[in-house]
């Protein structure tokens, strides 16, 4: 099984639990590298030197245990330097650029979505989906982010709302646009579990024929739980590994870091992962 994981919330963001608790659950569950992700968002926005002084300290203390890594999960609408140190940057987008008075996420609740849909695209949530991965696509240019994360998160309710069709060219064209357009500038996608680990989508993101497609595209991999509790560190790696297997890659990328405490991606092999 895969032995680590960088898409992690702990109480220093929206997480369920500390830094600490997280780090002693990696441990138990056999972990070799684990990565904070805390956000850096809009709505949600942590404080960096509290949480670099935490992740620190933790590196420290189980520095013959467990290989601890401090990165962000910053959104497309953000600025970079908010994050001075972090080790890797996870690309997300969450946010819309619309003219609200507030932040207008896709992934907050139906609700919202619905409002922004109605307010902004006139009710049309293919109008809504091209918006998304257009901004989407520019996710790199902003960011240099080190992998794109949840790549089609704009479907986060549609199991539940089915707004649109996801195998409509309306869908799909705009989606695999930016995704040849990320997978060419050579980032990396993850493959998100967090949905289908909390029970919120039966699809892993990104959906079975956009990973098919990104490996058509000579993309890379990263899989990763999006844990916002520590039962959850590695939650859905299974099924991430047979979908990944299926849709045609042979490797997945990890983060580690060198002897010198530089960050290097490696890659092992997917079908020694079960």
């Amino acid at each position: 099984m895969l032995r680590c994981n960088y898409h992690t919330h702990t109480v220093l963001c929206d997480g369920s639990d500390t830094p600490e608790d997280v780090v002693l659950e990696a441990i138990a569950k056999g972990f070799r590298h684990l990565g904070f992700s805390g956000h850096m968002d809009p709505d949600i926005h942590m404080d960096w030197p509290a949480y670099v002084a935490e992740v620190s300290r933790l590196r420290r203390k189980y520095a013959d245990r467990l290989d601890i890594l401090m990165g962000v999960e910053l959104d497309n609408m953000y600025d970079p330097a908010c994050c001075p140190g972090a080790e890797y940057v996870i690309g997300s987008t969450h946010f819309l650029d619309v003219d609200s008075p507030v932040p207008m996420s896709v992934d907050s609740s139906l609700d919202t979505m619905r409002d922004l849909c109605r307010n902004y695209f006139g009710g049309d949530y293919y109008a809504l989906s091209r918006a998304y991965f257009e901004l989407e696509a520019k996710v790199y240019d902003r960011l240099h982010c080190t992998w794109v994360g949840h790549f089609d998160l704009v479907t986060r309710f549609n199991d539940e709302a089915h707004f649109l069709d996801e195998s409509d060219p309306r869908y799909t064209g705009p989606a695999l646009e930016a995704m040849e357009y990320l997978a060419g500038e050579g980032v990396p996608f993850e493959i998100n579990c967090g949905a289908v680990n909390r029970g919120r989508k039966a699809e892993l993101y990104p959906r079975h024929e956009l990973l098919r497609a990104l490996h058509d595209f000579g993309g890379q991999i990263f899989i990763n739980a999006d844990a916002h509790q520590k039962e959850l560190l590695d939650g859905g790696f299974d099924v991430a590994v047979r979908k990944a297997i299926d849709c045609g890659f042979t490797h997945v990328n990890y983060l580690a870091h060198d002897a010198a405490g530089g960050v290097q991606v490696r890659q092992v092999a997917l079908d020694g992962l079960y």
